[in-house]
Order: C-alpha cells, then structure tokens, then sequence
C-alpha cells in the first residue's frame, strides 16, 4: 500500500461547534489505516469561544479521541503563553517537531519532546516529517516574543528534499502541485481535511459533514462549551449579520461596522476602527444573540482602548487598510470603522478623501442598506461632518493588540494609547445590551481602483 497522510489544520473555533468537532473525529478514525498518518498544521489550540474560556486545553479531548502522529506549531497555539503551550503539548497524545523555533537558543518544547524531524514507519515504509513555524509569529502573536524564528525554508533544506508540504495559517485551500512537490492547505475551523497520497503525488478533500459522528466527542464539546457559562441572550437579531472571510475582507460590512459602532460607544471617542483580522467566521448571527456568540466574532483576550491620533496619523493608518491581494484579485481591506467616511484608491492604496461623521456615538443610524453589499451606494455623497484635519488630535477607539505589533498597522504605536476599557467581546455585549445590534451598511467605506 501507498503511504497517505490524513490532514487537519487551523481547528480554531471547530470545538465550539460540538456536532462538527464530533464528525471530524469520526471522519479521521474512519479513514485512517495501516498506511495512514493523521497530521496537524498548526492554529489548532486557538483562537475560539472554548479556547478563550478553557485557555486552548478544549483540543485535549479532540487529540485523546483521534490521537494525532504528528503535530506542530501555528501562530494562535501560542496565544495564551509560552508556557501554557508547553503544558497542552505534555498532555496531548500525538509527537509534537518544531525545527526553527527556539527559546535562549533552546528548541521550544525540548524538555517536553519536541523534535526538529521525525520519521515515521508505515506499512514497511518510512516517512520523514519536518515542523516548521512562520517566523512572523512574533510579531502576529506579541506573547511569543521571547521565540527565536529561523528561516523556515532553511530549516527545511539542512534536513531534506520535500515530496510534500502541507500548509496551514492562511485560510484559502489549495490543492497544488509545484516542481513535482504537492502542496496543500486547508480553509478554517474544521469543516475538511485532506488526503495525500505520498507515492502519487495527488490530494484530495473529505467534508467533515460527510464524516460519522464520535457521538462521546460531540458529549465532551457540548458540556465544554455549557462549562463556559456565556450563555447570556443579549439581543435578538431580525437581520442575520453574516460574517464570512470574503464579506470581512470585501470592504465595509455589517459586521464590522457593528463591532467599529461598539468600540467608538464604549470609548465615547470620534471615532472606532477594528481589523477585519481581528473578527472570525462563523454562522451568521441571528435571532437571539448570546454573549457566546459575541466573544466568536472577536475570540481574543484583548482589551479596546482609546487612542489619542493626529489626523495625519488616522489617514496613514486608513491608508494601510487595504493590503496586496494574495494572487486571488478579490478585494483585501482590513480597517472596519465608526465615525468616518472614506474614500480609498486601492490601485495605489491610498485614501483619497475622508470625512469624521458627526452621527451619534456608534450609532447603527436609521438610513442606509442593511444588506452586505453596498457597492450601489458609495455614500460619499452624504460628505455631513468635516473633513479630517491633518493637524487636529481626534479620539479613536480600537483594540491593543493593534498598538502592540506592527504586524498588522505600522503606524500604531503604544504612545497612543491613552486608556484602557474592558475586553473587547465584554464591549460587545454591554453595547449589545443598551443599543441592540442593528448596522447598516451606510457607506462609510469606498474602494475604488
């Protein structure tokens, strides 16, 4: 027999869907054999409702259900700390290998057994894997910054030539072949995985909704995600706001605009922004909203807090709200707000006007499209309010991982910081409480080319 690999990547918010959870399980036991090695590409601690509840150790169940080969690391696995990784990593079943990640020029995980490499046996064939991690988890995940990140590709090559590469962390699949090297990636939260056959050269997708349900599984993720207490209903939708990556990415939402509309409340501030990298898939939301389902919007334990910007400074950071596409030629815009109206050229990303709104503070408004598509109105015409003054200090409410890295906005820094409010799910809700969640697509954002 041929030996074949069974791949999950990026689980993220799969725990907190206990039937999907459950599936995927079944569907790995199902399809893996003697020559098989079921695999993970990293994010699979984090980011989640259950993971912020539970601080990553919701995967321990998964991981005792399917019991992995093999696993390394992705940038959200060190999102509660260095130390709470290693603690997971002791406790999990599957052979962790991390071969450009140190510590005080220590490999990560040495003590616990992480390896660089290892090479596994199959079916009387043996079968070699590296682990490597994006070394721009430093700068994406600031709690990782005492990680020294080489070169992957380097790490790589010391070791060996590569039949296959199985990718993780950025969320649009790929099934490819380049220069007879078979390259694959999954999208997120746990609804494939994939099939590689080594010898062939040749991958293909399974859907976990097709897989049979580890009915134990499921149990464990429903009284887990009861275990968080968030149960709270905190408004009722009559619109569902949906919230996939393409709308996230496509330039103004009713998602973000909701979460910007909360910031800017919460901070009583002229305006709010949040990064559409900083918001999560999921089902839309609808009916009656949990505080649950909130923190899924926004599953990190990040504070908002209330910046102090020169009206320079906001135009450089709208400016840097649109970023190169990669390869797809879709619409790439990050900077979800409140309280500004702007015109952005994407051609050569700049913005070309923009304009403080003076509507009531995060304000859903009673005007506008409710719909996610506003490509009809560019709303520009409605220029209320004043232009921004490049010399003035205006008020912004947005979240500190953005003033804590450049990774995301270069023009941030912590010197702008002048509060600091609750956690930005607990704003959320508290806004959620005393305004209810209505956004409208109102035109406070313009892409053109």
């Amino acid at each position: 027999m041929t030996p074949r690999t069974l791949q999950y990547s990026d689980l993220e918010n799969a725990y907190d869907h206990p039937e999907r959870i459950g599936r995927l399980a079944g569907l790995l036991n199902r399809l893996r054999g003697a020559d098989t090695l079921v695999v993970g590409s990293g994010d699979d601690l984090a980011p989640g409702v259950c993971s912020l509840a539970t601080r990553g150790r919701c995967a321990l169940p998964f991981f005792r259900a399917v019991r992995p080969d093999i696993e390394t690391f992705g940038n959200h696995d060190f999102d509660y700390g260095l130390d709470r990784t290693l603690e997971i990593v002791r406790e999990s079943p599957q052979e962790w290998i991390s071969a450009n990640v140190a510590v005080e020029g220590t490999r990560f995980g040495a003590a616990e057994g992480v390896r660089p490499a290892t090479v596994r046996e199959v079916d009387g064939r043996r079968v070699g894997f590296v682990g490597v991690t994006d070394p721009a988890t430093t700068d994406m995940t600031p709690v990782a910054g005492d990680l020294d990140i080489d070169d992957p590709i380097a790490a790589i090559a010391r070791r060996c030539d590569v039949d296959a590469v199985l990718g993780g962390h950025v969320h649009d699949e790929r099934i490819a072949t380049i220069d007879g090297t078979v390259c694959t990636r999954l999208n997120a939260n746990g609804r494939r995985i994939c099939e590689i056959d080594l010898d062939a050269g040749e991958a293909r997708f399974h859907e976990t909704a097709e897989g049979p349900l580890d009915e134990e599984v499921q149990a464990a993720y429903e009284a887990t995600y009861e275990e968080t207490g968030l149960g709270e209903v905190v408004a009722v939708i009559d619109e569902p706001i949906a919230r996939s990556r393409a709308l996230r990415l496509g330039g103004e939402c009713r998602a973000g605009n909701f979460v910007a509309n909360a910031y800017r409340w919460a901070a009583g501030a002229d305006c709010g922004l949040h990064d559409a990298g900083g918001m999560r898939d999921g089902p839309a939301l609808a009916g009656a909203v949990r505080v649950a389902d909130l923190v899924s919007l926004v599953p990190f334990d990040k504070r908002v807090v209330c910046c102090e910007i020169t009206g320079r400074e906001l135009r450089e950071v709208l400016a840097e709200g649109y970023r190169a596409s990669r390869g797809s030629g879709e619409p790439n815009w990050y900077a979800h707000v409140s309280g500004l109206r702007v015109v952005h050229d994407t051609s050569n990303r700049t913005v070309v006007e923009c304009w403080i709104d003076g509507d009531d503070e995060g304000d859903d408004g009673e005007n506008g499209d409710k719909g996610d598509d506003g490509s009809e109105n560019d709303g520009i015409e409605d220029d209320s309010g004043e232009l921004l003054d490049p010399d003035r200090t205006y008020t912004l409410a947005t979240n500190d991982y953005l003033l804590a890295t450049h990774y995301e906005v270069s023009t941030f820094t912590p010197a702008h910081r002048s509060r600091d409010l609750d956690v930005q799910w607990e704003v959320l809700a508290a806004y959620a409480r005393e305004r209810g969640i209505d956004p409208r697509i109102d035109g406070r954002i313009v892409l053109r080319e």
